[in-house]
């Protein structure tokens, strides 16, 4: 009987290191794989577009269907922070009270507002000027995205370890930098 049981635990550790833990890093490595062409994809976007200076639909479709290459889906934040100058008074409702410089500030603009106009309701061409996001030289570009979906490694992992499930994405990048031209 202990004979037995021996074997049968050995068959099982036998199983478990030659077929389940290979395919495991080998899920692992899938995912690494991944998050590398998600950088590099995520690069490439946003220094096209600071570069030029506006975005397209068919830029942002192109990025997405990069995206997608990877087999993973993610959620994908835009960030847009425009800079501007704003005068300094002494009191905002006296204008002859200009204090003589200038401070700057950054509005954000994010997803529900870059979207909508690389989007928009009615049936324009997708080369259209209107559907052109654009930007400013000196503005800042940001995108952030992480995926969604729960990936090969991440069923592994909690299925070796006995259901535990960091909750945190797998596959994540962050790149951006200040726009540099303004291509019309």
């Amino acid at each position: 009987m202990v004979q037995t049981i021996s074997k049968l635990l050995g068959a099982l550790i036998a199983v478990l290191l030659l077929y389940i833990v290979p395919a495991a890093q080998a899920a692992e490595r899938q995912e690494d794989i991944s998050g590398l062409n998600t950088y590099h994809s995520t690069v490439r976007f946003v220094d096209m577009v600071r570069t030029k200076g506006y975005i397209t639909p068919t830029m942002y479709n192109d990025f997405m269907r990069d995206l997608e290459l990877t087999g993973n889906i993610y959620e994908v934040d835009l960030e847009h922070m425009h800079k501007k100058y704003v005068p300094d008074y002494a009191d905002a409702a006296k204008p002859d009270s200009f204090l003589g410089n200038y401070e700057t500030v950054y509005d954000g603009y994010y997803n529900p507002q870059i979207l909508p106009v690389l989007f928009p309701d009615n049936q324009q061409p997708k080369s259209d000027q209107p559907r052109r996001y654009t930007l400013m030289a000196g503005d800042y570009f940001t995108v952030r995205l992480h995926n969604t979906n729960r990936t090969p490694a991440d069923l592994y992992k909690s299925w070796l370890l006995g259901g535990a499930d960091s909750g945190k994405p797998a596959v994540t990048a962050s790149y951006g930098g200040m726009v540099l031209n303004e291509d019309y």
